[in-house]
């Protein structure tokens, strides 16, 4: 008589190779990455992120949470693994920018930062070699949950916190687990500490940090850029609280004019904040249009929100 335990095991594998089946078919460039290959990695991700907390999850739920898996990051990650040097390349290629603005955001100086970014690469390609002749990468701890842009981030955000916390500390982080946990630990003299929310992963939780510090200095540097009469309106709708008939009737204009003003406003701050993050904060195009969304509804409001965060003289 099979066990209702070996039949759950059979059913979750056969889910999964479906879903890296479907993965695949999703992906722009597979990079000649198997089935196989992809098995292993999602099937640690269904466990760590579905059945620990909800061993009984349903076939749906399984199958849902692998659709949600990003399928091009994925096979660019586990190709690089699998010694694809193309692979590798486009790898140091597509995220040099990312790496290099997370590390000057995390560090004292512009030395400090080249030597993070060294040190990032270093920990990414794998410098130690395992028992079974691969290399030791932290590409291994990437799920595929979230973008690998927000996730090189937070690695760049753990490595940082690994050097601040003395030299002689030497704290190695080998799952993202350890993440969670020096994420939490930081005390008030290490620096300003970082807040985990209990229903993110860790990566997702320092990413989301690390999101709304980039969002509202780009919103901070935008607002700057305004014209006095911009200015104005902002502050009067934003700050002073007023309705746009009020706001209008201050500017000495119909309250129609004040919202296409308003308007305006906002799609001209989204458009310049949107290019700080992919300029200078080393955004993707796709990345800034998604994360400026999922922000913002994290943060229960839109740019008016962050708007108010920010002062205006």
């Amino acid at each position: 008589m099979v066990s209702p335990v070996k039949d759950r095991t059979e059913e979750i594998q056969k889910l999964v190779k479906l879903g890296a089946t479907r993965l695949l078919s999703r992906a722009q460039d597979t990079r000649s990455v198997k089935v196989e290959y992809l098995t292993p990695r999602i099937s640690s991700a269904v466990e760590k992120y579905l059945l620990r907390d909800d061993p009984s999850s349903s076939s749906e739920d399984i199958g849902q949470f692998i659709d949600g898996l990003q399928a091009d990051d994925l096979c660019l990650i586990i190709a690089c693994e699998q010694s694809d040097e193309k692979a590798w390349t486009d790898l140091v290629e597509r995220f040099t920018t990312t790496v290099r603005s997370a590390a000057r955001s995390a560090s004292a100086n512009e030395d400090a930062a080249e030597d993070l970014v060294q040190s990032i690469w270093a920990e990414l390609y794998g410098l130690r070699i395992r028992d079974d002749g691969k290399r030791a990468s932290k590409l291994a701890y990437y799920s595929g949950r979230g973008s690998l842009a927000g996730w090189l981030r937070a690695v760049v955000a753990q490595l940082a916190v690994d050097s601040f916390r003395k030299q002689s500390r030497l704290v190695q982080a080998e799952e993202d687990s350890e993440l969670d946990r020096m994420a939490q630990d930081v005390s008030p003299e290490d620096g300003p500490v970082v807040l985990i929310a209990t229903t993110q992963s860790p990566e997702e939780a320092i990413t989301t940090k690390l999101t709304h510090e980039h969002l509202e200095d780009a919103v901070s540097r935008a607002l700057q850029n305004l014209g006095p009469d911009d200015r104005l309106l902002v502050k009067l709708y934003y700050f002073d609280n007023l309705r746009l008939k009020e706001a209008g009737a201050v500017m000495g204009v119909h309250e129609a004019t004040a919202s296409r003003r308003l308007s305006r406003i906002h799609a001209d701050l989204r458009k310049r904040v949107s290019e700080i993050l992919i300029k200078e904060k080393g955004w993707t195009k796709a990345e800034t249009e998604q994360s400026f969304a999922e922000a913002a509804q994290q943060l229960d409001s839109d740019l008016g929100t962050l708007l108010r965060n920010e002062s205006v003289s």
